[in-house]
């Protein structure tokens, strides 16, 4: 058998049909529902999604919270003759301790090392500042921060909302609360664990009276989410580092689920991820309670040990979520499915509809 190609991963999208904006109200999103062993699909919405689960199910959650991590920086000038630029987008990606941050900076090509980046505040002050330290491939940068007082406040203050790329405008007062799961607490990410954007707190609620068990995990999400994958091979894949953790209470949940051979539904690929990779450190042992960094890169002929329902928006094509997905319920079967949900005119990737595996 062949090597699976990273173009084997590929399906027609329509330009129209990635969502620009998030639903007029939160959860109000189409659900596509697919029976994991047959392929079958069958279209729903958001709202049947209780029904779905069965009584005793443990539903699991990313409640990691997205950081404001777009900022416009200038440079500063250093000779005298030296021309200024124009505004320079830092996208803030991983931090890497001592006040250093992983980067993305657009336009890069001029931004060298041992550059002083300065950051404005709207009313013209200088907020922050920041040392270009190193310099990678594609426009990535090491910056070191100039130390401040409660520099996550100051993202809030002078950040933008790191929409994806795909979404092709700039950030909005609203994008705040909507770009951000009702349920979000621990900040960290650069992009929002979208499957948990369609939850209310009532939905919440009704899961709850279902007779489901609910719990919570943290991954921080990276920008490697949205990076293209630059091999041709799956084989030859590989992702950036995450942090995640997983607390005592969780731990005991997924312990107990276990033990009473009940389902455990995730709610995205970034929970995905972070279970699966508890239950490879773990080996055949208890999951307990830890953090760590993942680079667990799931594809097809990867065996799940924990997960046995996903909930999860679209994903892009030829991307490691689309082989998550695709390792979980079978390429070709996926696949079709995507096709189906093109033809009906469903709305994808992070403000889209969104797709029940089980």
């Amino acid at each position: 058998m062949r090597d699976l190609l990273v173009s084997d991963f590929d399906y027609e999208l329509p330009e129209e049909l990635i969502a620009q904006e998030p639903p007029a109200e939160r959860g109000q999103s189409r659900m596509l529902v697919m029976d994991r062993a047959t392929g079958d699909v069958e279209d729903s919405h958001f709202s049947e999604f209780p029904a779905r689960l069965r009584e005793g199910d443990l539903l699991v959650l990313n409640d990691s919270r997205v950081i404001p991590a777009r900022l416009y920086a200038r440079r500063t000038l250093r000779r005298e003759k030296e021309k200024p630029t124009g505004r320079i987008e830092v996208m803030l990606t991983e931090p890497a301790g001592d006040n250093r941050w992983h980067a993305l900076v657009r336009p890069g090509r001029k931004i060298a090392i041992g550059e002083r980046l300065v950051f404005p505040a709207p009313d013209g002050s200088i907020a922050l500042e920041a040392d270009v330290l190193e310099r990678g491939k594609f426009g990535d940068r090491l910056l070191e921060f100039a130390p401040v007082n409660d520099f996550l406040g100051i993202l809030e203050r002078i950040g933008h909302v790191p929409l994806p790329p795909y979404i092709h405008r700039d950030d909005a007062t609203a994008d705040r609360d909507r770009y951000q799961t009702v349920f979000s607490r621990e900040p960290g990410s650069v992009a929002a664990p979208t499957a948990g954007l369609h939850f209310t707190p009532e939905m919440l609620d009704r899961v709850h009276q279902r007779g489901v068990e609910i719990a919570w995990v943290t991954l921080h999400v990276g920008l490697g989410t949205f990076a293209p994958l630059r091999v041709e091979r799956v084989a030859d894949v590989h992702l950036h580092r995450e942090r995640y953790s997983i607390c005592s209470e969780t731990a005991d949940a997924i312990e107990r689920a276990r033990a009473e051979n009940r389902r455990i539904v995730a709610v995205g690929t970034t929970t995905v991820r972070t279970l699966e990779s508890a239950a490879l450190r773990s080996g055949s042992g208890l999951i307990t309670p830890h953090s760590g960094d993942t680079e667990i890169f799931i594809s097809p002929g990867f065996q799940f040990r924990l997960v046995g329902g996903l909930l999860t928006n679209f994903h892009l094509p030829q991307s490691s979520l689309l082989m998550l997905v695709s390792a979980f319920a079978g390429r070709e079967r996926v696949l079709a499915a995507y096709r189906h949900a093109v033809a009906a005119r469903y709305r994808f990737f992070s403000y889209g509809d969104c797709m029940f595996i089980a």
